[in-house]
């Protein structure tokens, strides 16, 4: 039974394969000439500091129905952990890989490895033999993945894994993954290469990390990897394994370890981390947003509502201001601007360039600490005249601002309806939103809307709508039919 569980997850979840002939990269170059392997010699030199890190927690009978794959995977191979059945709370075992890196017997490894922990339990390889030691969480970040623990009894002579440096990894040079998939098969090492960096946006099972900027890996990593090292072939961690894609082979991902080198300097120093913070929402630009918002820029980042009481706020950044320029670095998209945000220290004072009203401005903002949860017609349309297939209603309106909770102060209009199969039901609009702003034109009132409307009944370029739905505020792009 056990056997058949491991082998349907292998089939599902294994998302690589090790480097076979006809690969890439020249294997006969990691290969001596009395035939030995630089590979066994990382391997060698690496594996004593790569450990298994198990875990325990309570869980209660609602997640256990909700099917935590972590634990209950883990479940099935602790064969000496006999859990109670019925309602009540019961402790479950999980874990994954991690390695120490310094003399204090601190070890990485990723958030979602101990998340919720309540024990955790470091195995290390003595030769053929284990050892088991006590550890505890330093400190954990959900953002990035990465967690620091500590060994509570350091072993005498304990290995370390040498940082190395990321960035010097080039797409195509050869790594080495070690960990423990599946919970069993301890010190597994496998072979590939960097087969891509700087991937974010990723839709894949084991961190959900905010930030992402993984290198990406064809050496095969698997359930139980997560948090063991990806190493160069001077042995040095150059990545701490993280997930895996399971609807595709070959295809895993890590940490890249100059990202996780600050990230557990904060940990150690203080517990948590503390990210750059700006208050700002926002929203890539694209070619029909530009177009729709009438700008001639092509990449950057537009500014769809400004949080009050924030850095942002207090710089003077505006809605509809378009970031093309942060810290001395172009701006180009979302995720990457992000995590740029993120990176630069609380206090520091950047330079910023935006588009506004068609011309560059410099604005100076101080970056504040990141929150730990961020948290038509005339005055009336008719049914033959909705422009764009939309009927509006001035948000003003005293029964429109009881239906839909409004706030006495809140201006613009208010979606009613939108026609089936309009370029507004197209766009995604719909009915409740509040229409703040239509092409870079403020929109406070029914008269506005329709002075706008009016003034743009012909076009067929895009046109972009600032929209306010519940607590926030997006851009929607219309397309006029007829394009």
């Amino acid at each position: 039974m056990k056997l058949a569980r491991l082998l349907v997850l292998v089939a599902v979840m294994a998302v690589g394969v090790p480097i076979m002939a006809g690969a890439q990269t020249d294997r006969t170059a990691t290969v001596r000439a009395d035939g030995s392997s630089i590979f066994a010699d990382v391997a060698e030199k690496v594996r004593p500091a790569v450990v298994f890190i198990k875990t325990e927690r309570s869980m209660s009978a609602t997640e256990r129905g909700e099917g935590e794959m972590p634990f209950e995977f883990f479940r099935e191979f602790f064969p000496d952990e006999q859990q109670p059945r019925g309602d009540r709370n019961r402790r479950v075992p999980g874990g994954g890989s991690g390695f120490v890196f310094d003399d204090e017997g601190h070890i990485l490894t990723n958030y979602h490895v101990v998340r919720d922990a309540e024990k955790i339990t470091v195995v290390l390889e003595k030769g053929d033999d284990v050892e088991e030691h006590e550890a505890r969480i330093v400190g954990s970040d959900r953002h990035t993945d990465i967690a620091v623990i500590q060994l509570t009894d350091l072993p005498k002579g304990m290995p370390k894994v040498p940082l190395g440096n990321s960035d010097a990894m080039r797409v195509g040079d050869w790594v080495m993954a070690i960990g423990t998939p599946f919970g069993q098969l301890q010190g597994t090492v496998t072979v590939g290469v960097v087969s891509a960096k700087g991937r974010s946006d990723l839709n894949i099972v084991g961190g959900d990390a905010t930030y992402q900027n993984y290198l990406q890996t064809d050496a095969s990593i698997n359930f139980g990897n997560s948090g063991g090292p990806l190493v160069n072939l001077k042995g040095e961690a150059i990545g701490i394994n993280t997930a895996i894609n399971p609807s595709g082979q070959g295809i895993g991902f890590a940490i890249p370890i100059n990202m996780a080198k600050a990230i557990m300097n904060e940990l150690i120093a203080r517990g948590r981390v503390r990210y750059g913070y700006l208050g700002i929402q926002l929203r890539e630009l694209d070619k029909d947003l530009a177009e729709g918002m009438g700008l001639n820029v092509e990449r950057g980042i537009v500014v769809e509502g400004v949080q009050p009481n924030t850095p942002a706020s207090k710089a003077g950044f505006q809605t509809g201001d378009v970031i093309v320029r942060f810290d001395g670095e172009d701006v180009r998209d979302d995720g990457k601007f992000r995590l740029k945000v993120a990176e630069t220290p609380v206090g520091k004072t950047v330079p910023v360039v935006v588009v506004r009203g068609g011309k560059e401005e410099k604005v100076s903002v101080t970056l504040g600490e990141r929150p730990d949860d961020e948290v038509v017609a005339s005055p009336q349309t008719s049914e033959s005249d909705a422009w764009l297939g939309l009927h509006v209603e001035d948000a003003q309106d005293n029964q429109v601002r009881r239906q839909y909770r409004l706030e006495r102060g809140d201006e613009g209009v208010v979606v009613m309806g939108v026609d089936e199969g309009s370029p507004a039901d197209e766009a995604e609009l719909r009915e409740g939103d509040v229409i703040t702003e239509v092409y870079s034109h403020e929109v406070r009132n029914i008269g506005d809307y329709v002075e706008i409307s009016q003034k743009l009944k012909e076009r067929k370029d895009p046109i972009a709508f600032l929209v306010k739905r519940g607590r926030s505020t997006t851009f929607v792009t219309v397309i006029p039919q007829g394009k």
